[in-house]
Parts: C-alpha cells; sequence; structure tokens
C-alpha cells in the first residue's frame, strides 16, 4: 500500500509506531547535516526528517534531490519533535525516513503551492489543478460537499425522491439564451442544455412522485459576473396537493437545517415581505436586513420650497447613515462622486448633517429651514450624529441607485457581517413585467407560474396589477431561492400563454407535451430552486462563487483551462449539418 497513515492524523500517540505517508512535497529545508521535508497531502502536513547519524548518505541524497510537488512515498518511525508547531496537528511529532520513493517528478510549480500565492487569478485558473491543492480552494470545494451531502440528508428524511432529468431538451423563447447542441441523426434539429428542469418536475409532479428534489446542473447563455456561471448548480425541488405556505415551511426548514449544521446558527420564523414593500422600504427585492437604513420618502416636506431639483422629481427619497455625520466634506464628495459613477447613474446626491447638538448641515440650506431639515431627519429616522443621504428622479431608477449606495455605505462601514444570517422571504411579486424594447409583457418568472387566487381575470383589465404565486428566499441580500405555485390546468396555461403573446400554434409547439399532460389528473402542486454556488458562497462567508466551484469559467465565459470554447474540425461540421460563416477577415 502506499499509505498507512494520512499526513494529518499522526501525533505523540503514535510515537515509535512505523508508517508509511504518501503525498506532495511542500517544502524543503536543508541544513547540510539535516534535511527537512514537509509532505502534504488533502488532509494535512507531516515534517519527514533525514539526518546524517540516523539516515544512509543516499538516503540523504535522495532527500536533497526531491523538489516542491515532488509526488513521494516514505517510510520511517514516528518520533518526537524536538521543536514542535504548535500551529500544526501533527507538530508534535516527525517521522524519521528509512526508504523514501519519488512516485513522480514536478515541474517546478508557475505559483507557490501556499494560502498566500503569488499566482494572479487568470495564472491560476491555467493550473487550476494545482489551485485545488491550495487550502483556501480545497477547503470551500470540502466545505461545498459538505452542504451538498445535509441538503441530500434532510430531503430524503423529509420523504423527497431524487430524479434525474435530461440534459438534451428542447429549446424555448422564454427566459435568458439557450446554449444549444446539434443533432447529427436529425439534420436541422437542435437540442438545447436545460436552463432548469421546470417542465419535467412538473411532469413528476402529474407522475405522482408527490416530493422530488434533484440536485442538478443547469445552464444559460447570458453575460458573466462574481455571482453568475454559463453552467451552474440549482437544489430543484417540487411538491404537490401544496399552498404557498406548505412550500415556504418545507424550505424554511430547509435552510434552518444548513444554518445550523454549517454554521451553527439558530433561526426563529423567517420573515415575510411582499415585493411592493421590499422595493419601497430597501428599493430591491432582495434586501440585506442585517441592518437598518431603511428608505424615508421625502415628497410630502421636501417639494415645497424653491429647490426645483426636487420639484420636478417624481420621487425624493433618502437614507440615515448610522455615524456618518462626522464624514469630512472630501469624504462626502468623493460619495457623491460615487453616485454619479456611469455603474449607478445619479446626477448628484443631497445631504444633511445630524449634528450631535441636534442641529442640522445640509448641502441645501439656502433652500431650507431648518425645520425642513428635521422633519427629513424624522421621515429617514436619522438620530444625531448619522447623514442623510438623499437622491431625487424618476421612481424606479432613483429607488435602485439609492439601494445601491445603501449596500455600498454598509460594506464601508462594515455592516455586512459574514458571519450574521438574515433570512428573509419575498412574496407578491409581479405576476407580468413589461418591456419597452418588445412592447409586450412577458413572465416575471416563468409562463407556468400562477397568479394569486383570484386574480385571473384581472389579466384581462390590469395585467400589471396581478400578483404572482411566487417568493424569493433572500439571503444577506442575495437571492438563493425562488419558485411558485404552478398553474395544473389546461385552461388557465392557455390564457397565460395568450396574454405572453403566444398563439394556439406556437404554444402547441414549444409546450403541447405539459398542457396535453394536464388533461390528465395533474395534482395542484410548487415548488422552489435553490442556487447551490451562491448558497454555498454566503455559508461559507463570501459573495463570490467562483472558489467554490472546482473548474469554473472566468468573466468572458472562458475555461483557460481546456481553452475552451474551441474550433471544431471541418468534419464534424459536416455531420452536424452546419457551416461556419465566412470571417470580416
Amino acid at each position: 500500500m502506499y499509505r498507512s497513515h494520512t499526513c494529518g492524523e499522526l501525533n505523540e500517540s503514535h510515537i515509535g509506531t512505523r508508517v508509511r505517508l504518501a503525498g506532495w512535497v511542500q517544502k524543503i529545508r536543508d541544513k547540510g547535516f539535516v534535511v527537512w521535508i514537509d509532505l502534504r497531502d488533502r488532509y494535512g502536513v507531516t515534517q519527514l526528517v533525514f539526518d546524517q547519524e540516523r539516515s544512509p548518505e543516499a538516503l540523504l541524497e535522495q532527500a536533497r534531490n526531491a523538489g516542491r510537488e515532488f509526488v513521494l512515498m516514505a517510510e520511517g518511525e514516528v518520533i518526537e519533535r524536538a521543536s514542535k508547531n504548535p500551529k500544526l496537528p501533527t507538530g508534535a511529532i516527525e517521522v524519521l525516513v528509512s526508504e523514501l520513493k519519488v512516485l513522480n517528478p514536478s515541474q517546478t510549480p508557475p505559483f507557490t503551492i501556499e494560502d498566500q500565492t503569488d499566482g494572479g487569478e487568470e495564472l491560476r485558473m491555467k493550473y487550476r489543478y494545482l489551485d485545488i491543492r491550495r487550502n483556501p480552494v480545497k477547503e470551500k470545494l470540502i466545505f461545498r460537499s459538505r452542504v451538498a451531502m445535509q441538503v441530500r440528508n434532510y430531503l430524503s428524511g423529509q420523504g423527497f425522491i431524487e430524479v434525474e432529468t435530461p440534459y438534451l431538451i428542447k429549446s424555448t423563447p422564454e427566459g435568458a439564451r439557450d446554449f444549444v447542441v446539434p443533432s447529427r441523426l436529425h439534420d436541422g434539429q437542435f437540442y438545447a442544455l436545460p436552463q432548469s428542469p421546470q417542465t419535467f418536475k412538473q411532469l413528476l409532479m402529474v407522475g405522482g412522485l408527490d416530493k422530488y428534489f434533484q440536485i442538478v446542473k443547469c445552464f444559460r447563455d447570458e453575460d458573466l459576473r462574481a455571482d453568475r456561471q454559463p453552467e451552474f448548480t440549482q437544489i430543484d425541488c417540487e411538491m404537490a396537493f401544496v399552498e404557498q405556505d406548505d412550500i415556504l415551511e418545507a424550505f424554511e426548514g430547509l435552510t434552518r437545517h444548513l444554518l445550523k449544521e454549517i454554521n451553527g446558527v439558530e433561526t426563529g420564523a423567517f420573515p415575510r415581505m411582499t415585493y411592493d414593500e421590499a422595493i419601497s422600504r430597501y428599493g430591491s427585492d432582495k434586501p440585506d436586513i442585517r441592518f437598518g437604513m431603511e428608505f424615508g420618502e421625502l415628497n410630502a416636506v421636501a417639494q415645497h420650497r424653491d429647490f426645483s431639483v426636487f420639484n420636478q422629481a417624481e420621487l425624493v427619497v433618502g437614507i440615515a447613515v448610522p455615524g456618518a455625520a462626522s464624514f469630512t466634506r472630501k469624504e462626502i464628495d468623493a460619495l457623491v462622486d460615487w453616485v454619479k459613477r456611469p455603474q449607478v447613474g445619479a446626477g448628484g446626491m443631497v445631504y444633511v448633517k445630524c449634528n450631535e447638538d441636534g442641529s442640522y448641515k445640509s448641502s441645501v440650506d439656502k433652500f431650507y429651514e431648518p425645520s425642513d431639515l428635521e422633519a427629513w431627519a424624522r421621515a429617514t429616522g436619522a438620530a444625531p450624529g448619522d447623514l442623510i443621504c438623499i437622491l431625487s428622479g424618476d421612481a424606479g431608477p432613483t429607488r435602485t441607485r439609492l439601494s445601491m449606495l445603501r449596500m455600498e455605505m454598509a460594506e464601508r462601514l462594515g455592516l455586512r457581517k459574514a458571519d450574521e444570517f438574515a433570512p428573509l422571504w419575498v412574496v407578491d411579486f409581479p405576476l407580468l413585467e413589461f418591456d419597452e424594447e418588445s412592447g409586450r409583457y412577458h413572465a416575471m418568472h416563468h409562463p407556468f407560474t400562477a397568479p394569486k387566487p383570484g386574480q385571473l381575470e384581472l389579466l384581462e383589465t390590469d395585467p400589471a396589477a396581478v400578483r404572482a404565486n411566487a417568493y424569493d428566499l433572500v439571503l444577506n441580500g442575495n437571492e438563493i431561492g425562488g419558485g411558485s405555485i404552478r398553474i395544473h390546468d389546461k385552461q388557465t396555461q392557455a390564457v397565460m400563454f395568450r396574454h405572453l403573446g403566444f398563439t394556439e400554434e406556437q404554444a402547441r409547439a414549444q409546450f403541447g407535451f405539459l398542457m396535453d399532460a394536464f388533461q390528465y389528473g395533474a395534482p395542484p402542486h410548487g415548488g422552489i430552486a435553490f442556487g447551490l454556488d451562491r448558497l454555498v458562497a454566503i455559508l461559507g462567508g463570501q459573495e463570490s462563487i467562483r472558489d467554490f466551484i472546482a473548474f469554473p469559467k472566468n468573466n468572458s465565459g472562458r475555461d483557460v483551462m481546456i481553452d475552451a470554447p474551441s474550433p471544431i474540425d471541418e468534419e464534424q461540421l459536416e455531420e452536424l449539418h452546419l457551416q461556419l460563416r465566412p470571417s470580416a477577415d
């Protein structure tokens, strides 16, 4: 055998034991008369020792000739370490080696395999298999495995059945762009990779599997962000014979279980907030409620003076930033510059310092009386020592910009603590949203989402007012899950397709299989999907998902390690009945 123990398990109780270890060379220290090698595997590091008194010269020379990241097998006796290292679990012992074998030599790696490395992100992604040897990456992948195992154990214990659904499916026009796969056997026809297993899990409910889940790969051909990849993993779930409260209770239970088992955090009942309330109070449908800074609308107390910026605005709204009245003029000017950045897009910012002595100092003192500023403080909940930041303009964009400012201030003030968790259900989303570019309504969630009970008729008279029987689970300002109660009868689904601009023929061509299934006793059903990558990152105290994925893509959607995507040869193109367009050159 290659090893009797791992490099992380030996301690003083093993002294006098003969062991065999295998791993990679972390570090070599050669003092001439003695050589130490730190041998590393997934489990830890053990120090190997070779010295002139107890080791043959050939063995000493063999140790000296080893290099960083060589794969070694070492056999010897566990002895007490003269200079102990209390920072290492194995720091009280070392192995006096009597036999050493090089299992595989290594070139010098392009960056140091240490917790703090000298390798840039692109270089480490190119050599991702080396990056995985580093503790920060390795531990994140192990952490992800723990979370996935807890999900499986919990849902299985609640009677859910894990079912695999197909990866080669039919392309549909709703949602993000599909990745398409040409069919060799069917000239001119294509599969699509699933953006989610949505219709299949609904068909499983028709099939009588009333509690389904799957940890499943999904694909979307869309622009990249730090928390988005072209392929991602969902915890996909569906239940039959349920209403909204049943779904929320079931998956609040799963989330509580994960917080307790993974993070040691006990949580009570999750608060619930309507979509309209979230937008009004926080300017976002995924608010971070770990801190305050709720919006205060100021139209009634700010549009009565001769200040045209406010008077011409649809909305005047502000937040009270705790303790920020101490900001210098330079710091406030930098904040104004921040909101003017193209990524935010505000024209400027009005501020009010709420001084500790109860007085006020603002950037619009020549237009407003102290009594006006006091009214603004009441509306925003500002206390002495706070800074009121105010934006104005069209309601939707202004709320979005103030939400971005709120999150930025929370970041600067250290209010977004990675070890604090504040879950929240956001419910009652609009069923439809109007797209100016196409001039028609689109499903805010997806076409199979049911309207709230009693609101179907509103589709004919006021589509924008219809609320969806949909819900999102938000954790620390991130949407970690979303779902809905589904439409489960053919007639309602046909009405929904019509309002989304489908002709009967188009609806039949795209989703006829589902509407047919609804004719054979489809039960009421609903579900939810969690983004596993994002959930794992948040539980792990991070915002970016990339290090929790074994082989991620870069910001351009490329795998720089295997160089994908890449061209395919002419013979494959011919087999797939495809032709490349001539380049512009």
